[in-house]
């Protein structure tokens, strides 16, 4: 390609030549329908084209669909069995932690009537000491 040089810039810029493109041809309306009809039987026969529903390629995918379809199904069976197991061992472990929280508050209870019972008796001892030493005083007099 020769180069020239840009008008009003001096020597040491270069423009690069365009080469001359066809002008754009303007289809008329003929052209336009041929087109587009063979546009259209391109896709006529692209559809012709595609294999039966007794093809074996068509059979084998469909069979791997119905595969993939099962196995899926199968996996979602097993997350739900083991969403059951583990919903079933938090209730049961909630429930072992419920009667182990009213074990010790039952515990805590006895030990809190059996501390008060204590406290009752050790009570009573001191008022029989009390009331013996009251009685030995009045006694000597």
């Amino acid at each position: 390609m020769a180069f020239r040089p840009a008008i009003g810039y001096g020597d040491a810029v270069y423009q690069q030549e365009t080469p001359h493109l066809p002008a754009f041809k303007h289809a008329d309306f003929t052209d336009r329908a041929s087109a587009a009809a063979k546009a259209k039987q391109a896709l006529i026969e692209k559809f012709r084209a595609r294999p039966g529903p007794d093809d074996p390629a068509v059979q084998a995918k469909i069979a791997e669909r119905l595969a993939i379809a099962e196995a899926r199904e199968k996996r979602e069976q097993e997350r739900k069995l083991a969403r059951e197991a583990e919903a079933a061992r938090k209730a049961a472990e909630e429930l072992e932690r419920q009667a182990e929280a009213a074990r010790k508050a039952a515990e805590k209870t006895e030990e809190e009537k059996a501390r008060k019972a204590d406290l009752l008796a050790l009570e009573a001892e001191r008022k029989a000491a009390r009331d013996a030493r009251y009685a030995a005083r009045k006694a000597r007099r």
